[in-house]
This record gives C-alpha cells, sequence and structure tokens, in this order.
C-alpha cells in the first residue's frame, strides 16, 4: 500500500509544479521524493506524473489521487488531532503559520501578553506565502494560520482578529511628507513598490494604485517588508505598508517617514484560520479571543474586531 509520506509527496509536486520547490517544502532531497513518486506509481500501476524539461505535470488520473490523497491527509490530521484533544493545546505547542507581511511584527507584538495568559503555550512558527501556507493547513502539517481575509472556504473557520490600516512610506525629504495626510489624488504619477506577486499585500496595493492613477513598479519588488522600506529609503519610490510594521520599523527610521492617506483609506482585515474538524476549534477560538484581548491593550493603531469565530463552540 502507498505510504502517507508518498501522499504528501505527491500533494506538494501537485501544489508547486516543481520537484525542487516540492522536496524543498517537505524537508527532503529532491532525488529522495523523485524515488518515492515513482514508487508510488509503481504501487499503483499508473502514471501520475509527466516529467520534461518545461516542468512537471500531473496526469489526469494524477489530479485525481493527489485530490484523494489530500483528503486522506488532512483526515489523518483530525484523528490525531482528536486523539490530542483531551490534552489542552493552549498548554503546549501550536503549529502556526503566518504570511511574511504580517509575521515579524505581528507575533513579537502579542507574544508576551500571550505569555500571561497561556504561561506554557509555545507557537512552532512557520512564514509563508498564502498559497503554501493555506496548502499547509488542509493537509494539517499546520494547526492555526495568521493570516489575511477574506477566506472563503467551507472546511475552514475564520475567527477575525483585527483590521489594520496601510500607510503611504516615503523618502524623509519627498514633497508629499509635508502634508500630515496624503490626498489620494496625489499618489498620481508617483511609483509605489510592493511585495512581489503572490502576497495579498500585493493585490492589494495593486488595486490602490490602479484607483489612484500611481505606477506600480515592476522593476523592483520587495520580498520582505523591510526589503521595502529599505528601498523606499534609497529613493525609488513609495511603498504602502502596514501600520503595526510602520510602528515597528519605519517610525525610529531616519531616511523614511509614513502617512496615513485620505478617506477612503486602505487596510487590511487579519484573521485566525483552522480546520472546521479540528478538535481542538473550541481552544483555537479560545485563542482568537485572547489575542484580541492583547492587541486592544497594546496596539491602538488598528480596529481589534469584535466578532467571534464562525460556527466555533464554547469550551468547557
Amino acid at each position: 500500500m502507498p505510504t502517507l509520506q508518498q501522499f504528501r509527496y505527491l500533494v506538494a509536486v501537485a501544489d508547486t509544479r516543481h520537484f525542487r520547490r516540492a522536496a524543498e517544502s517537505v524537508h527532503v532531497t529532491q532525488p529522495t521524493l523523485s524515488v518515492q513518486l515513482r514508487e508510488l506509481e509503481e504501487k499503483l500501476g499508473i502514471q501520475l506524473v509527466e516529467r520534461s524539461r518545461a516542468g512537471v505535470t500531473l496526469t489526469p488520473l494524477g489530479t485525481e489521487v493527489a485530490a484523494r490523497a489530500r483528503a486522506v491527509l488532512r483526515d489523518v490530521a483530525d484523528i490525531a488531532a482528536l486523539a490530542r484533544a483531551g490534552a489542552d493545546p493552549l498548554t503546549g505547542t501550536v503549529r502556526v503559520g503566518v504570511v511574511g507581511s504580517l509575521g515579524s511584527y505581528f507575533l513579537p507584538l502579542v507574544i508576551p501578553g500571550l505569555h500571561e495568559i497561556y504561561p506554557t503555550l509555545k507557537f512552532y512558527v512557520r512564514e509563508g506565502t498564502s498559497r503554501d501556507l493555506l496548502g499547509r493547513l488542509r493537509d494539517g502539517t499546520l494547526d492555526v494560520l495568521f493570516f489575511p481575509l477574506p477566506v472563503e472556504e467551507p472546511s475552514l473557520t475564520v475567527a477575525p482578529l483585527f483590521h489594520e490600516p496601510l500607510l503611504v512610506v516615503m523618502p524623509a525629504d519627498h514633497a508629499l511628507a509635508a502634508s500630515a495626510e496624503v490626498p489620494r489624488e496625489s499618489l498620481a504619477g508617483e511609483t509605489v513598490m510592493t511585495l512581489e506577486a503572490g502576497h495579498r499585500l500585493h493585490d492589494t496595493v495593486a488595486d490602490l494604485c490602479a484607483e489612484t492613477g500611481a505606477r506600480l513598479s515592476l522593476d523592483y519588488e520587495g520580498t520582505s517588508l523591510d526589503t521595502l522600506r529599505q528601498m523606499v529609503a534609497t529613493g525609488l519610490g513609495l511603498s504602502v505598508l502596514p501600520a503595526l510594521y510602520v510602528r515597528s520599523e519605519v517610525a525610529r527610521e531616519a531616511l523614511v517617514t509614513a502617512r496615513a492617506l485620505s478617506a477612503p483609506a486602505p487596510g487590511r482585515d487579519i484573521g485566525m484560520v483552522w480546520r472546521r474538524r479540528a478538535g481542538q476549534g473550541a481552544a483555537y477560538g479560545e485563542l482568537a479571543g485572547a489575542i484580541r484581548k492583547v492587541l486592544r491593550r497594546v496596539a491602538p493603531e488598528v480596529m481589534v474586531c469584535d466578532r467571534m469565530a464562525e460556527t466555533v463552540e464554547k469550551r468547557p
């Protein structure tokens, strides 16, 4: 019979369409992944993957098997979650996924407060793109995500946490820095840099540029918020960055400064997401409530959401 590990490798290839990236995502070497996939094909007696110099393509049967393998992995993760449900997950380690445009400044902000409430709670943290993290959550390799909303997927539970404004970041000597608030129309013709495609923030900033007449830079795209801040400091253009990041990294800079945009001001909604069938769903709902409580105390820049998670039961 096929092994769960072989199913994981097939799902990784289905997600990435690339052997090297698939191997990296499951922490094995490319030859190991290739050998295991060929063994899976031999066990099933069918071809799952078409290999060529142009890339990797799943056969029609391979696509169907990958979809069913994903469901098997999810069910196995849920069984493990049920087995752990007798123990309180908020006294142990929670496997957390967070998008790169959020984790480096959001988690350090809330972890001290959470430690006061849950002294033994630990986070195993993985950063990634939206697609990568959602795949890992579905497959059960992550327990919860801190994630931009909306997430519209029936198999997932969403607990809104907060609304975060986005601010215009510019060189300190830029003409727009003379005003306390930047009129939206003033962005017309300005070069605006953002994260590379695949990040939710990229899409949000691209929409803002289309609305205001700003020019979205495709020549200089950042791989992180820090990279964007540094490129702004060199005068390559402006950027639009989250308010909590501005508080953490921009406010202490001498070369760059940040200003709010006039209404309607851009922003993004951040929530906590987990599998609807997770055995610890009630505990995760409690954790979301604790995070809101901490944010109200330590983050006046954001609007904390009062709406509770969808279909979350109360803990006994």
